[in-house]
């Protein structure tokens, strides 16, 4: 079946975009088209934008206890169409069935179901005498969201915007767009107010840009590549909008010498390859004593030689394809790279899987001897790449992981735990991990250095959305 979202979300009505002009969608497992989707322009935008500016003031003062109600609807909506989503998710960018249902949806519902727990807390006004301090939304926002964790993303901006009382414009990846679409039908079945959420499909020069520099947008959300981040935030300057981001990361994972190197590097190294390595805090860059790096690549390598790599709707597959011929050539060209380089190749390598010639396939890769001035060890891959880099000293481990132009996530992992977390103390990243707890949603997630500014998740997600403003009067 080939899906079609011939119609643009806008102001509460489904409608034809301005200039018709259409796009593949390709599921990367099979080269096929997967789905159709319309590819709007500036004209689109601007009817959105419109729409959104009409909205605000009346979703702005609409109490909070009904945005949170609201929320709540649209939630218990999304179980309904949790299984349908994961198979949407599947066809778009090949994550493993299983993992679509899990992680992919899983993590959706998870960041909406945060911003809705602390908007049930979260103060908005404070009496503070001699003055009220009032958090409101900021007006009109344009969300711009990735493929590779697409609904998690769109999750993560449109229910922390909306709850703060912003009215919002989307555009999700167009690669991976029909989950974003699915969630606009969701909204607009729970019933949100005409023009409180719109969504317009489309790359970024005919959108994204658009949406950047239009002057009506109040502020931008943007998760994805550094490069495409200093773009928008260059074209937001000019109106002075808030713009937060969330950018790239080539994240380093300290092993320490007293950790349990056949359980932990087996798990870090397996952990690389999920989503096939297309994830941003991925911990790509391990670092390992020196004198135990050969023992380290033979535990990696055994481990994703192990990893089910194939057909993402079969449910015993860990591991599908690239997103993209694009991503798939970018992948390849920087494993290559590393050969050239003078890394250790100790598994996979260019090329497809033995037996996989129809799909963007890559091989789980693992590298040892890795220098820390390697393309390989600077560039995010986005793809199934481990690089594994040694240390004397664990002063040495602390400047080689923060020698980087990136600083999203890092990771620790030791036996005197008390020592990690002091390591832990001294990396400059938005979210470090030490031990490998379960995955805290309350967490504050964003990046240092040019993996870019603000934070998501929780509360911290709410204050990126919200203006201040001090009321000042006699006898307050």
């Amino acid at each position: 079946m080939v899906r079609e979202a011939l119609k643009f979300y806008i102001g509460g009505e489904w409608v034809f975009p301005e200039t018709p002009k259409t796009m593949n969608v390709i599921n990367p497992a099979t080269e096929s088209v997967m789905g159709v989707i319309s590819i709007g322009d500036k004209a689109d935008v601007d009817k959105a934008v419109k729409a959104a500016r009409a909205a605000f003031d009346g979703w702005n003062t609409t109490p909070v206890a009904d945005r949170i109600a609201m929320m709540e609807k649209l939630l218990a909506l999304y179980k309904t169409r949790w299984d349908e989503m994961a198979t949407v998710i599947t066809e778009e960018m090949g994550s493993p069935i299983s993992k679509s249902k899990s992680s992919q949806v899983g993590a959706g519902f998870g960041q909406m179901h945060s911003a809705l727990e602390a908007a049930k807390t979260f103060v908005f006004e404070d009496h503070q005498s001699p003055r009220i301090i009032q958090r409101e939304g900021i007006g009109v926002c344009g969300l711009i969201t990735p493929w590779n964790w697409p609904i998690n993303q769109v999750g993560a901006k449109v229910a922390p915007a909306l709850l703060a009382g912003n009215t919002v414009v989307l555009k999700p990846s167009e690669i991976a767009p029909f989950d974003a679409v699915m969630l606009a039908e969701m909204i607009d079945e729970v019933g949100f107010p005409a023009g409180v959420f719109n969504l317009v499909n489309g790359d970024g020069p005919g959108v994204g840009e658009a949406m950047s520099s239009h002057p009506d947008i109040d502020m931008m959300s943007f998760t994805g590549s550094t490069r495409a981040g200093t773009a928008i935030a260059a074209a937001a300057a000019a109106t002075v909008k808030r713009v937060a981001q969330e950018l790239g990361g080539k994240s380093a994972n300290i092993i320490l010498d007293d950790d349990d190197f056949e359980k932990n590097v087996a798990r870090d190294a397996f952990g690389v390859m999920m989503n096939t390595g297309q994830t941003c805090v991925a911990g790509t860059r391990m670092l390992v004593p020196q004198h135990r790096m050969d023992e380290a690549g033979e535990i990696a390598a055994k481990a994703v030689a192990a990893i089910q790599v194939g057909d993402p709707k079969k449910v015993d597959t860990q591991m599908g394809p690239q997103v993209s011929e694009v991503q798939w050539s970018k992948v390849q060209d920087l494993i290559q790279q590393g050969i050239d380089e003078g890394a250790k190749l100790v598994a996979g390598g260019t090329g497809k899987p033995e037996g996989l010639n129809m799909g963007y396939y890559s091989r789980p890769t693992v590298f040892t001897h890795v220098n820390n001035d390697m393309i390989i060890a600077r560039e995010e891959i986005f793809g199934p790449v481990l690089s594994i880099l040694g240390y004397e000293t664990t002063d040495e481990a602390v400047d080689i992981a923060n020698d980087s132009p990136y600083g999203l996530a890092a990771y620790v992992s030791g036996t005197d735990q008390d020592a990690a977390i002091n390591i832990a103390r001294r990396l400059k990243a938005g979210q470090i991990t030490v031990n490998d707890p379960d995955w805290d949603m309350g967490a504050p997630f964003g990046g240092y250095k040019q993996s870019g500014n603000g934070r998501e998740g929780s509360h911290y997600g709410l204050e990126d959305f919200l203006e201040t403003k001090a009321i000042m009067a006699p006898g307050l």
